[in-house]
């Protein structure tokens, strides 16, 4: 920063001094007076340069001596040029000779400064990484601010009394003369009131400088207006048009004849071209209007009109003109850039945004047709990009796009929501399900050598007079197509009244569910687990809900919907708790039984489930053995590592890990292999879904006899009958669960139970 300013300073220096020169060869009292003041800046600017680029205290107090005592020659030298340039103003008088005698007073003053130190002294800053010195003013220093500022004062009043007695025609020059003195003079007092390290005020000061030398010498009215007038006009990409009174054009610019065809100098044929193109534009206010033309019916063009009334001295009308500027391009970019805001860049289709709001446009509008929302779904087209790769994939929904647009009419609204996803608003009557089934079977992309069938689902729903939520209309057809059974002959499916309630009571229970488990409605139930001796032995804790107004609430009604939203973490960390807080009471009672606790897919997500049970069997001081942790295959499909890894580190704090459900899914086999597993439950009804009963035991059998070589126990599910249980038992199973010991019960039941074998 201080060698930029240094070079803006020397630079000045160089310029005052050639303007010193050329003033003083015009050997004009007026030249001598503009000379002596541009002389006379350049001390005060050297003064400045030597601070700037100094870094020694010394060379630095030489330079505010060189400015202070050069800005007394300044005011001397100003004084001078007002005289001589304002020409006696007012009186005649000639300039007091105290003021003279001030000036070198306050030059005598300054110069004692070295001996007594009263008007300044210097302090060091750090300006570009180096030392930096700058005045700290005295009551000297203020003398002399006060001397120069209202001599300042005076000169600016002479000047303004000069102004206002001389011709309009020449108040130019002595306007810019005062403005300049102002600004400079200000910039000075805001570098003062500042204190910033470097003064940037002598930039003003020189100017100041420059601009006298001008306006004296060089400053030519009539012509300088001329030449400004003209470039401005040539350079300008307006079409300029000058009007008289009666609307006669008498003057235009070389845009405004190109614009009309006209040749130039001929500007009376211009009104009635103009009228002829664009007709009457009623620019009304000097308001912009757009007008716009075709050029023989190939393509449109975009003029915008600015008209702008002259008046004279008296505000009394003298003419008009009128600008005229081309703004297709404008007009296509702004048109290009709504377009992409509001259109889908892939598909041209409308974005989910502004289809929402161009859907409700026409809600708020009346109407009597009825409509249809449509969520329109491609299934599994992950593989699709997958299989045939990214350009294939956005060829694929190019295709789905083109369909929808040819099955659209001027009332439909249609856009891409998000990925593979489309939505539509039609009338009802314009929905045809027979061809849009039929179109959906043979949906085939073809691209080259690659072709693929794509399979595409449709939820449709109603809409209601109540409706005001447009996203909440397309989550409804979205959610429709949950009812398709049969993926592939099945592509339409329709929001009713049964989904409309299975909608309601998930909101509704999943509102009430924070009450139930404070109030005690959701509690563990308890369901037997024997050993080959048929005793009890634990127990599965299984939530249920005692709902207070709709009483027993089947696990199903409630159970998968908090898997869906996910709060059957709340659930599990209350069943988890509970089933502690019995297994904590049967240790005091002496009872050595174990509970098991489910663990769903979703527990992984929100929290880390190793360390809450860890915690919790802390806090009740039970044997991490007595609380089994129960999860099914389907948990581990995802993030197995991982969740591999969770298992791991609970049986390493000694819990037994169950595996429920095995056989239900693709990869049991696979998951035995990479997980150590405890227990593995068996379900029954495997046995119930085959029409092989011989080979479903057989299979039964081999899965017992592989846990048994893996050191894994076995433990069916599902033993509803003793017919069951004996077989199980000699397959070699080691442990049993079903309804033919018991069902769930509460746990005073349960304990009941326990009570009543103690007894046998």
């Amino acid at each position: 920063m201080r060698f930029l300013y240094s070079l803006i300073f020397l630079l000045l220096i160089v310029t005052l001094t050639v303007c010193s020169i050329i003033a003083k060869q015009k050997k004009t009292s007026i030249g001598d007076a503009v000379a002596l003041l541009d002389a006379s800046l350049i001390p005060p600017v050297i003064g400045n340069l030597i601070v700037t680029i100094s870094s020694n205290e010394l060379l630095s107090t030489i330079g505010f001596y060189i400015f202070f005592l050069g800005m007394d020659i300044v005011m001397f030298a100003t004084i001078r040029f007002t005289v001589k340039y304002c020409e006696g103003t007012g009186s005649g008088q000639k300039v007091p000779i105290p003021v003279y005698l001030l000036l070198i007073a306050d030059a005598a003053q300054l110069l004692l400064n070295t001996v007594f130190h009263h008007a300044f002294v210097t302090e060091e800053l750090t300006v570009d990484g180096s030392p930096y010195y700058r005045f700290v003013p005295y009551f000297g220093q203020t003398f002399h601010r006060i001397l120069d500022y209202s001599i300042l004062f005076a000169v600016l009043l002479v000047f303004a009394v000069t102004i206002r007695n001389m011709p309009r025609i020449y108040r130019e020059r002595y306007t810019v003369i005062v403005v300049s003195m102002v600004l400079a003079g200000a910039w000075q007092g805001f570098y003062i009131i500042s204190r910033t390290p470097i003064d940037r005020s002598m930039i003003g000061l020189a100017f100041f400088g420059i601009v006298i030398f001008y306006f004296s010498i060089c400053y030519k009215p009539v012509r300088l207006l001329d030449r400004m007038l003209s470039k401005i006009v040539s350079e300008m990409t307006e079409a300029l048009f000058v009007f008289d009174l009666n609307g006669k054009c008498i003057w235009a610019n070389d845009r405004g004849y190109e614009l009309c065809g006209v040749t130039n100098n001929k500007p009376d044929k211009l009104s009635e071209k103009l009228i002829e193109m664009f007709g009457d534009p009623e620019v009304q206010n000097g308001e912009s209007i757009v007008a716009h033309i075709t050029d023989k019916g190939r393509e449109v063009h975009y003029y915008s009109f600015e008209e702008n009334k002259v008046t004279d001295e008296k505000d009394k009308l003298t003419g008009i003109y009128l600008a005229v500027r081309d703004i297709t391009e404008e007009k296509m970019q702004m048109k290009r850039d709504i377009y992409d805001a509001t259109h889908d860049r892939l598909t041209g289709l409308y974005t989910r945004e502004y289809l929402y709001s161009s859907i409700m446009e026409v809600l708020e509008t009346p109407h009597t047709n009825d409509h249809i929302i449509i969520f329109i779904d491609v299934k599994n087209f992950k593989i699709v990009n997958d299989v045939f790769g990214n350009d294939f994939g956005d060829y694929a929904l190019i295709c789905i796009s083109n369909w929808i647009r040819k099955n659209m009419t001027a009332e439909c609204r249609y856009g891409r929501l998000a990925g593979d996803t489309f939505g539509v608003f039609m009338p009802s009557e314009g929905f045809h399900p027979e061809k849009v089934e039929n179109d959906l079977s043979h949906f085939v992309v073809k691209r080259d050598n690659a072709v693929y069938q794509l399979l595409i689902h449709l939820g449709i729903y109603k809409i209601d007079s109540s409706d005001n939520d447009v996203s909440v209309m397309f989550d409804r057809a979205h959610l429709s197509l949950s009812t398709i059974s049969d993926e592939y002959n099945t592509h339409i499916a329709y929001y009713d009244n049964e989904i409309r309630s299975k909608v309601m009571w998930a909101q509704t229970i999943s509102n009430e569910l924070d009450d139930a488990l404070k109030n005690g409605e959701i509690r563990p139930y308890l369901q037997p687990i024997a050993d080959e001796n048929g005793r009890i032995v634990g127990a599965e804790a299984l939530a249920r809900w005692i709902h207070s107004k709709h009483g027993f609430l089947s696990p199903a009604s409630f159970i998968p919907i908090f898997e869906k939203n996910g709060m059957i973490i709340e659930v599990d960390k209350f069943m988890w708790h509970s089933a502690c807080s019995i297994l904590s009471k049967w240790g005091s009672e002496g009872r050595d039984l174990f509970l098991s606790v489910n663990i769903s897919p979703k527990d992984f997500y929100f929290m880390d489930v190793a360390s809450e049970i860890k915690t919790l069997v802390k806090e009740h001081g039970i044997d991490p053995k007595m609380l089994r942790t129960e999860i099914t295959e389907t948990v581990m499909m995802n993030e197995s590592d991982n969740r591999i890894k969770v298992m791991d580190s609970l049986r390493e704090s000694g819990f037994i890990i169950e595996m429920d459900d095995f056989g239900s899914g693709y990869s049991s086999l696979n998951m035995l292999k990479d997980m150590n597993v405890d227990v593995l439950k068996i379900d029954m009804n495997f046995l119930g879904k085959s029409s092989d009963k011989n080979k479903a035991r057989t299979i039964v059998k081999n899965v017992i006899n592989l846990s048994k070589e893996l050191g894994i126990v076995s433990l069916t599910e599902g033993v509803e009958t003793e017919e069951q249980y004996r077989i199980l038992l000699e397959m070699g199973c080691k442990l049993f669960q079903g309804y033919y010991f018991s069902k769930p019960i509460p746990v005073d039941d349960f304990e009941k139970l326990l009570e009543k074998q103690n007894k046998a």
